[in-house]
């Protein structure tokens, strides 16, 4: 009578741990979790770790800075990477030898939108295996056994990612950065849009993983009907605004049908007199019912965003102990350091989060910001949150710390919901974060969320964008106008780059007119496309940027301004703009990047350390962290891997104590988030060395490390 419940309890857990033993999905599980039950690599062997195998895509593009930001899947022992030209490859995961290829420009595309993709979604039935993933404007199935398209999907084995947003949309950027989810026989997707006036809907979406038939659709700004629509002060904004888009991608409690989608900003992200209101769906954590796309519930963690507050990544579902209670959680983290801890059913925050007052007084006309935002009681912030004169970077030599003192001295920065300014507001963290893209991890067996964080300042400077109208305009005073109303927030108001986006200066001698505008039409990494844009202001905006003499003197025939009002913007700002010294450090002192272990059942943090070198201070004796993108792994092993930082290492940590066990210098950088899975035996650890990200060289490998 004894043994049959022991046996359940052996079955029980058998399967349970099985759960965590593949990499068949996006960061280890739907739930999100990067966690692996595998623990032939643990704590006592860990510095045996020795390079098992390393493919190379061969198509690395060193003078465009390209990157690999792909956390791969394993499937039946083939690993499915992706390369920095966005093809999809095969590898024998044992070996790393490539079985195929899939090329999405093989057919002859003229126009290659290239973005950085972070991975690749896989679906099966027993008829049919397919990967999903994304290239351009378009999302694609992809038979994985043969590499070539599942026909019966779309169009020839595609759909557009314009489709279901409207007719007006039909010409804007339209992309992903993340990977769908696949629930039963539906491939759910997000998107990345425009962050400018320019941005096309952020509507979630599903479609059948058969034939790529619309199954629902989520509107994340309301329209007339639907829940919500009736807080927007504006009732016609849904008709000329965008954005509120779920880039980050998604997680799924498979078993309740329940997709968490985090949400973005409306564009334009630093004014919002055009959208005024909370602006919801924008900037929420959205529970949606994955069969239908129906609201459960949700919570805005940013009313009226005007600091570019996008949820950073999906939430992580685990189960808690709450009060002596076993609860469902979903654990959400944010670019302002914050960890967010809910219960995945109805919504109900774990810990206190409490309403309070922020600064309302904004010079920007049109403007009106929200009174109060949420801040959590716990757990404590993961980074700093206020950048304060005793936190000005003390290892800098002294003229370049008295420059950086009288520029601090200069800007608006005496809190975190300081809102733009024409003289310059800090933004802390900055407008990446905090947390990034990469999420964090979480052990399942003990509650304990692992959240890599960045602490770099960077500032917001807001200039007056409408100008008197000319009557007769020449191409060069034509492409001066559009490149402050579609170029400057990137690129800078003297065209000399900033963050993440590169200077335009003496690009003349890169491209032609033509390869000049084919970039405009389809964007490239972090840049949108601007196909929407008519011929004559493409070519103005070349005859400016390109230096072309001849053209620049000829009349301008394009069109003056958007035709739609809401569009047209009294305000840009001149760029994304790290806050840096004179040779390019950060103006905060250290520590830059940062890794921490929270308790989730309790809000208390277990460590927390440094992550990442920076060489310029490395000799000082100072543990500085670096910036870092991608995200950390936890084993059952007792290991967190993680690479992420700028200077190139992979390392492992004792995920009980924070002790570094282990590091490797890798070929590039590894901005991207390892795999971990087994396979004839033996346990692999794979990361995408890609580069190319912070001014770091770039690469084309996928490094795979094991025990010798």
């Amino acid at each position: 009578m004894r043994i049959i419940p022991f046996l359940f309890i052996i079955l029980f857990f058998s399967c349970k741990n099985d759960t965590y033993e593949h990499w068949n999905t996006y960061n280890g599980t739907k739930a999100g979790l990067k966690y692996s039950s595998l623990k032939q690599i643990d704590t006592s062997n860990v510095q045996q770790l020795t390079i098992a195998w390393e493919y190379h895509t061969g198509d690395v593009d060193t003078a465009n800075h390209s990157q690999i930001q792909c956390n791969p899947i394993m499937v039946n022992d083939v690993l499915y990477v992706i390369s920095p030209q966005l093809k999809l490859a095969a590898l024998d995961a044992a070996t790393g030898q490539q079985k195929w290829v899939f090329d999405p420009w093989a057919a002859g595309k003229k126009e290659k939108n290239l973005n950085n993709l972070r991975g690749l979604t896989y679906w099966e039935d027993e008829k049919d295996k397919r990967l999903f993933y994304t290239a351009g404007p378009h999302l694609y199935a992809v038979d994985a056994l043969s590499g070539r398209s599942a026909i019966t999907f779309g169009d020839s084995g595609r759909i557009d990612l314009h489709n279901d947003l409207g007719e007006a949309a039909k010409d804007m950027y339209v992309i992903t950065t993340s990977p769908g989810m696949i629930y039963k026989d539906q491939i759910i997707i997000g998107s990345r849009v425009s962050e400018r006036s320019d941005a096309a809907p952020g509507h979630i979406r599903s479609y059948d993983v058969h034939t790529g038939k619309l199954r629902w659709i989520f509107h994340t700004i309301p329209r007339p009907g639907e829940e919500e629509y009736d807080k927007w002060d504006n009732p016609e904004v849904y008709k000329h605004l965008g954005g509120a888009n779920s880039w980050s991608g998604f997680s799924l409690d498979e078993e309740r049908g329940i997709l968490f989608a985090p949400t973005g900003s409306v564009s334009f992200d630093f004014y919002g007199g055009m959208r005024q209101g909370a602006n919801l769906f924008a900037n929420s954590l959205l529970a949606l019912d994955a069969n239908t796309g129906k609201r459960i519930w949700h919570f805005q963690h940013i009313h009226h965003d005007v600091w570019d507050r996008d949820l950073p990544a999906p939430p992580v579902l685990v189960t808690v102990t709450h009060n002596g209670k076993k609860v469902d959680a979903a654990a959400q983290i944010t670019k302002s350091g914050y960890v967010l801890l809910f219960d995945r059913v109805n919504g109900t925050p774990l810990f206190p989060i409490e309403e309070r007052a922020v600064p309302t007084k904004s010079e920007l006309t049109g403007e009106k910001l929200w009174p109060t935002q949420p801040y959590p009681v716990s757990p404590a912030p993961f980074t700093r949150q206020l950048m304060k004169e005793s936190d000005l970077n003390f290892l800098l030599p002294d003229s370049s710390f008295k420059d950086v003192k009288e520029r601090w001295t200069h800007y608006k920065k005496d809190h975190m919901y300081e809102p733009p300014s024409k003289q310059g507001t800090v933004v802390f963290p900055g407008l990446d974060g905090g947390a990034e893209w990469g999420g964090p991890a979480v052990d399942p067996e003990t509650g304990i969320l692992y959240v890599n964080a960045n602490e770099m300042p960077w500032v917001v400077e807001i200039v007056d964008l409408r100008e008197k109208p000319v009557a007769k305009e020449t191409n060069l005073q034509a492409g001066k106008r559009l490149y402050r109303n579609h170029c400057m927030s990137c690129h800078g108001p003297e065209r000399e780059g900033g963050g993440n986006y590169p200077a335009l200066l003496n690009v003349q001698s890169k491209y032609n007119t033509e390869q000049f505008i084919q970039l405009v039409n389809t964007g490239r990494r972090m840049m949108p496309g601007f196909k929407r844009l008519q011929e004559e202001e493409k070519q103005a905006i070349a005859a400016f940027i390109l230096d072309l003499k001849p053209m620049q003197t000829l009349a301008y025939k394009g069109p003056q301004q958007p035709v739609d009002s809401f569009r047209n913007l009294p305000y840009a700002m001149t760029g994304y703009n790290k806050f840096l010294s004179k040779e390019g450090h950060p103006a905060i002192s250290p520590p830059w990047g940062t890794l921490s272990a929270i308790d989730l059942n309790t809000g208390k943090y277990v460590w927390r350390d440094t992550l990442g070198e920076d060489p310029a201070f490395k000799g000082r004796g100072i543990k500085t962290g670096t910036e870092n993108y991608g995200a950390p792994v936890v084993t059952a092993g007792g290991l967190l891997f993680i690479a992420a930082t700028k200077d190139g290492k992979m390392r492992a940590f004792n995920k009980r104590t924070g002790q570094l066990l282990w590091e490797t210098t890798l070929p590039a950088a590894g901005f991207a988030t390892p795999a971990i899975y087994m396979v004839n035996g033996k346990q692999y650890v794979v990361i995408a060395c890609g580069g190319g990200k912070l001014d770091t060289p770039s690469g084309d490998s996928y490094v795979a490390f094991a025990l010798k």
